[in-house]
């Protein structure tokens, strides 16, 4: 289910023979930029925070086709691998080559600031896809509400497992996005006395989510429900966890552990049609492309927003500091819906 990314050495800025290259970046893990020159006519920076689950493929692979659309000049997408550092590299280099604006996926909320400053110093314009900094200026976070993700999870499983335990497989707590599903999680959990959490920081690595999982497991066998807060991360091991234990039943079954995860991917409304997870939350990675592009081409027309409801079905909201977040929706997914056509994880091919 992952693609292997391009060693490091491979990824660098100085390969002369990228130029004819650049404008064939659908779903290419490395670097791959034209030339600086090219880059000085108004190129518009890619940044990807990796590519290593399914929701980020398929996000990448939304990129040229909006771009096309909308007109936008864009750099083949840079790769960072979930290493914050190296993002900092890459959009520090964008900058430099003279890419008038970037539109990233931000691995670290803190961390990604010095990226945006340097940014901020040349009047280069930022536009947040999936992860909103915590400092920083960006003309615009394109997102969907994280908390209710969370609060959405644990209502489901409220709602279908009267007592027991339930596991909570968390992603990256440097992330706002990890803090926002894990707080709200927890906070809705309380509604349910009779439920019980434990957690597992997996820092939105599956190795990490499998091994803890399978110790988790050792220990408390009556594991009643899974809230996976990456799908395209946690879906595999999980289930290879769970089948390992001799764990993994069917909905229906009085052994089934309900299972609700994040993301929205084809995987998971497969699994969900096998009976073998129960509900996903489906994050709009076709949206997150389509919107980042589109509010960097009206940044870099000196275009500005204001909270409230857009003409596209979302909500513009103010966060901490005075930056604007568009909050796309994104819908709940079971088998009553998993097979509508509407939903992005069953409009790939």
């Amino acid at each position: 289910m992952e693609f292997a990314t391009k060693p490091r050495a491979v990824r660098r800025f100085g390969h002369a023979l990228m130029g004819a290259a650049a404008a064939c970046f659908a779903g290419i893990a490395g670097i791959t930029f034209s030339t600086a020159a090219q880059a000085d006519t108004g190129k518009v920076g890619l940044g990807l925070p990796l590519l290593t689950s399914p929701f980020w493929q398929s996000y990448n692979n939304y990129l040229p086709k909006y771009a096309k659309e909308m007109g936008i000049d864009v750099l083949a997408p840079v790769n960072s691998n979930n290493d914050p550092a190296q993002q900092i590299t890459d959009m520090n280099n964008m900058v430099n080559l003279g890419a008038k604006g970037i539109v990233v996926g931000p691995i670290d909320s803190a961390a990604i600031s010095r990226a945006l400053d340097a940014a901020s110093a040349k009047n280069v314009a930022v536009v947040a896809v999936d992860v909103a900094p915590t400092q920083g200026k960006v003309a615009m976070v394109v997102r969907a509400d994280n908390r209710a993700y969370g609060t959405n999870a644990c209502k489901y499983i409220g709602e279908h497992v009267k007592s027991g335990k339930v596991v909570q497989i968390m992603g990256d707590l440097a992330s706002v996005n990890g803090r926002d599903r894990s707080e709200a999680f927890r906070a809705c959990l309380k509604n349910y006395p009779a439920l019980s959490l434990l957690e597992i920081p997996a820092g939105w690595k599956g190795d990490v989510a499998a091994s803890s999982l399978d110790s988790l497991l050792t220990a408390n066998p009556d594991v009643k429900a899974i809230y996976m807060q990456a799908g395209g991360v946690y879906l595999s091991p999980t289930l290879q966890t769970l089948r390992r234990k001799h764990m993994l039943f069917p909905a229906g079954n009085e052994k089934h552990v309900v299972i609700v995860s994040n993301d929205g991917i084809p995987q998971e409304f497969d699994a969900i049609r096998k009976g073998e997870i129960d509900a996903t939350i489906s994050q709009p990675a076709d949206l997150y492309a389509k919107y980042g592009l589109y509010y960097m081409k009206a940044a870099l027309a000196g275009q500005t927003f204001k909270p409230g409801p857009t003409d596209h079905g979302s909500n513009i909201v103010q966060l901490q500091g005075g930056v604007l977040e568009d909050q796309l929706p994104a819908p709940l997914v079971t088998k009553a819906n998993v097979d509508d056509k509407n939903l992005w994880g069953n409009s790939l091919k």
